[in-house]
């Protein structure tokens, strides 16, 4: 458990919570003195994420949520808002992962990643913002990803979704400065999620599943110029819950309107 207490009394939602880079990110929260309401489309990866937040769970509530979903998203921000009594930063984590050949990407495929990446991240910061108004010091962070600025093969649908996110996080940001409100992103890349690994369970982590004659060497160019323990592909989820913990804290008071890789050096 890390010793910064960047949150003590803060009232955080995090949205994907369940597994992956959003549970690391509730855990981080967490264990900086924060009251989270972690939310996931998963009742099993939330049960997951308490049972992992250990002395902390005191402090853990969840909500399901399909942030896919606008009613679904306006029952459950509701939830967590009265939970919290308030909310002072969001975390909107949840996304899915679709890969394939563009000429044999589905329509349907293509609108549902838009549809829970984009619009997810849309409804979700609409729904709480009237209580982010209220909130201290208050703060969004949004996930977008490298894959929004560099060519990713054979996610064309996953990388529209994140390039939508990146320009709305920076026109939120415009918006709603003079208010105090600060609107942040991050852009993992090379991170071990459940998108990337096949193990969430929901609509809102699924696997890569790369064309089977997908060509490899295409991804030469995005590995990571770190080095990763072992034979390791992806980082460790933690490496991104760092970023977000700071950029969602008042510690990042003069940062608003702007993007933080954490790709290893990948897209140098």
């Amino acid at each position: 458990m890390t010793t910064m207490q960047r949150y003590t009394d803060r009232r955080v939602l995090i949205t994907g919570a369940g597994s992956g880079i959003g549970q690391a990110c509730a855990l981080r929260i967490l264990g900086e003195g924060a009251w989270v309401v972690a939310a996931d489309i998963s009742e099993a990866g939330l049960a997951d994420t308490v049972a992992k937040a250990g002395d902390d769970a005191g402090r853990l509530s969840t909500v399901v949520m399909d942030v896919g979903d606008a009613e679904s998203v306006r029952a459950g921000a509701r939830q967590a808002i009265e939970m919290l009594g308030g909310l002072d930063t969001l975390v909107n984590v949840a996304g899915i992962l679709r890969s394939a050949h563009f000429l044999e990407t589905s329509l349907a495929d293509f609108e549902q990643v838009l549809r829970v990446n984009l619009v997810g991240t849309f409804l979700v910061t609409q729904a709480v913002l009237p209580a982010l108004r209220e909130g201290t010091a208050p703060a969004v962070v949004n996930f977008s990803s490298t894959s929004a600025t560099f060519a990713h093969p054979y996610m064309s649908a996953y990388a529209a979704s994140k390039g939508g996110v990146l320009a709305m996080t920076h026109a939120l940001a415009a918006e709603f400065g003079k208010e105090g409100i600060r609107f942040n992103s991050v852009q993992p890349g090379s991170i071990s999620s459940g998108m990337t690994d096949g193990t969430g369970e929901s609509r809102q982590s699924v696997g890569p599943g790369l064309p089977r004659d997908a060509d490899y060497s295409l991804f030469n160019r995005v590995a990571p110029a770190l080095p990763l323990p072992g034979r390791a592909i992806f980082a460790d989820p933690a490496a991104v819950a760092a970023v977000v913990a700071m950029l969602g804290s008042p510690e990042a008071f003069f940062v608003t309107g702007t993007e933080v890789r954490v790709d290893g050096g990948a897209h140098m």
